[in-house]
């Protein structure tokens, strides 16, 4: 389905008021420290509170709408992306994004956003298109923009030594572990230097 028909039909769910946090702008980023054992090891692994992130979009009623890599890909009203996680949440922003995420650039944010709409969570963290976790969804589509947020790390340069990170890396993959795989993660996106942060209040 088309992404702009997705965020109308999301717009009509509960919980997405027609007015909208005015100091927001599409392409910014939101972050969240959701709560699970994928996510503590996430966080373990990264050093980083932040477990899960998205992109901002609009719809046409003036709600905002998250672009997020969950099971599956798909756009969430950000209303009930916050009520799904109550704990604390960030923005993040494009340094000169009102310069650079012209109306243009961020309609072909969209457009590349829409072949992921509807894939499967890729609960392995590879980089291929197959399936897809959050940040690497949110990196792709800045890149297809011409925007690197950050440098891409393979998996042996987070920190794996806490046994909840061994225990769950042990589950994914037994004794396979992709180490050379490059990845990026929420952490890495929240300490991009191209990146500055908005206050949510």
């Amino acid at each position: 389905m088309h992404f702009f028909r997705l965020l109308i039909l999301a717009a009509l769910l509960p919980g997405s008021p027609a007015s909208a946090q005015q100091n927001l702008r599409e392409g910014d980023i939101v972050f969240q420290d959701s709560q699970s054992p994928q996510c503590e090891a996430i966080r373990r692994a990264t050093h980083s509170p932040w477990s899960h992130c998205g992109i901002l979009y609009r719809a046409d009623n003036g709600a905002w709408m998250v672009l997020e890599a969950v099971q599956p890909v798909s756009v969430t009203t950000l209303e009930l992306w916050k009520l799904r996680n109550k704990q604390s949440f960030a923005v993040k922003r494009l340094k000169n994004g009102e310069n650079i995420l012209t109306a243009e650039v961020i309609d072909k944010m969209k457009s590349e956003a829409e072949p992921y709409i509807g894939k499967n969570y890729d609960i392995y963290f590879n980089w291929s298109d197959a399936e897809i976790y959050c940040s690497e969804l949110v990196w792709k589509i800045y890149h297809t923009v011409g925007i690197d947020l950050c440098e891409l790390k393979p998996l042996r340069s987070y920190d794996l030594s806490h046994p909840i990170v061994k225990a769950t890396m042990e589950k994914r993959y037994g004794k396979n572990a992709p180490f050379s795989e490059k990845m990026v993660s929420p952490g890495d996106l929240f300490n991009s230097s191209l990146l500055e942060s908005v206050p949510t209040k």
